[in-house]
């Protein structure tokens, strides 16, 4: 128990930080937000959703932004939500019913989503990494205490459900790949757990079928480590392939029926009557016949950068650009140190992860990425919270590269004074936890506030 009290200290701060913007940040103040609540409040009235004409209407967003959410707008007409799957929102719909609509009390569950999200980091790396306890922490502070990042699980929105079971699914895939079996009965018992992660991955995938698009990254990650498990042996690999997907079809069918009997054709996501129906925003072809092709990448990238670590609200509140400034210097730092890791460090004997490992994270990075990409191709969305279901792997690598330079500076009194590496959890931790309480009350609260 002793040894988890560190991740117990980590989890209290962002758990405190996190309540704080749940309960301070000015209502419907986070991307999305009414769609998000207007869905719950649809459920607790006896009603699933189904986006139709009129749930979206772009003059009226600009304008009801601009008023800062004013009390004479009513935010019943944002519905544009209504075609996500439901499992998000049928959680918290009891919650709604008990706390008469409370939205603090509705982003305090997405808190606890995102707690676990924090917890699951530190486990990850833990398997992979099981004497660098300090490691283990510092995946789990950016994860907890990047701004951006802990005020969108400090919102109502679903991303949180979807990253803990994106998260489990992680989890599972790096335990599976690195576990020790016992000797005695080893073909029993390897077989027995082969059995459970499987069921257990087909169920979590199938939630996150219930829950966002994003979870559907999932699938590709589990094929990949099943092909590496059985590659030799087909039999086993499609066995184990009907233990996985079968249970998770089964609940995705649940929402993909129900879609094919509401929505028109084969539209069993909901996406093409969401696009239908999303009409207005800002396309990227717009934006290149004003900007140019070379100052809307420009944009794109330096948005993606500003709004990954910090861009509130509905992206109307960036932080000062020394913040920013600061953030890529510590970024770059990490790029130059996991490169120098991957060259050097990787080949000492602390941890047990593996080239599937590896593989594993850069898919998920790079499927991520493409999907931000390639959605911008169409729509002008340069948000960089789109990256947030690869946030563990980037957290881990940053958490390498900043201790793989730590480590150099510091080896020489490592002997004498093991403690020393904790200090890049501790003082990474302080600092983003500053900066989080900083923005809040310097910036979002102030900014954001509406003042009659």
């Amino acid at each position: 128990m002793r040894k988890l009290v560190p991740l117990f200290l980590v989890l209290s701060g962002y758990l405190f930080v996190a309540a704080l913007y749940a309960v301070n940040v000015p209502p419907w103040q986070a991307p999305d937000e009414p769609a998000h609540y207007n869905y719950i409040r649809q459920l607790a009235g006896g009603d699933l959703p189904v986006i139709a004409a009129g749930d979206y209407d772009q003059a009226y967003l600009d304008e009801i932004r601009g008023a800062q959410f004013a009390p004479q707008y009513p935010i019943e007409p944002i519905e544009y939500e209504d075609w996500q799957p439901p499992l998000y929102y049928l959680l918290l719909t009891p919650v709604y019913r008990l706390f008469s609509g409370s939205l603090p009390a509705l982003r305090l569950v997405s808190v606890l989503f995102g707690a676990g999200v924090v917890v699951l980091a530190y486990g990850i790396t833990r398997l992979l990494f099981p004497k660098q306890v300090w490691l283990a922490l510092t995946t789990a502070v950016l994860v907890a205490f990047i701004p951006q990042h802990l005020s969108i699980m400090a919102s109502l929105n679903n991303d949180s459900l979807a990253e803990l079971l994106i998260a489990a699914v992680l989890y599972v895939l790096v335990w599976w790949t690195v576990r020790d079996v016992p000797k005695d009965s080893r073909q029993e018992t390897a077989k027995q757990q082969d059995t459970a992660a499987l069921l257990l991955l087909g169920i979590l995938l199938g939630l996150g079928f219930l829950t966002k698009g994003t979870n559907y990254l999932t699938a590709p990650l589990i094929g990949l480590v099943l092909l590496w498990q059985y590659w030799r042996n087909w039999r086993s690999l499609i066995r184990a392939g009907l233990l996985v997907f079968v249970p998770a079809f089964l609940l995705g069918a649940l929402w993909w029926g129900r879609n094919i009997v509401v929505y028109s054709g084969l539209d069993f996501l909901g996406k093409a009557a969401h696009d239908s129906v999303v009409v207005g925003q800002p396309r990227t072809a717009e934006w290149i016949a004003r900007f140019g092709l070379a100052g809307t990448v420009e944009q794109f990238a330096r948005t993606t950068f500003n709004s990954f670590w910090g861009q509130f609200g509905w992206m109307a509140v960036p932080m000062p650009p020394r913040v920013y400034l600061l953030l890529l210097l510590l970024l770059g730092t990490a790029v130059t140190g996991l490169i120098v890791w991957a060259v050097y460090g990787r080949k000492q004997p602390e941890g047990r992860y593996h080239r599937i490992h590896l593989l594993l994270f850069l898919l998920l990075l790079l499927m991520t990425a493409s999907l931000h990409v390639g959605y911008n191709f169409t729509f002008v969305q340069h948000q960089g919270r789109y990256l947030y279901p690869a946030l563990i792997p980037i957290a881990l690598g940053m958490a390498l590269g900043l201790g793989m330079w730590l480590m150099l500076l510091i080896r020489p009194f490592t002997t004498r004074l093991p403690q020393l590496p904790y200090l890049l959890p501790l003082t990474l931790g302080l600092g983003l936890a500053a900066l989080d309480i900083f923005a809040l009350y310097r910036w979002i609260i102030p900014l954001l506030t509406y003042t009659p």
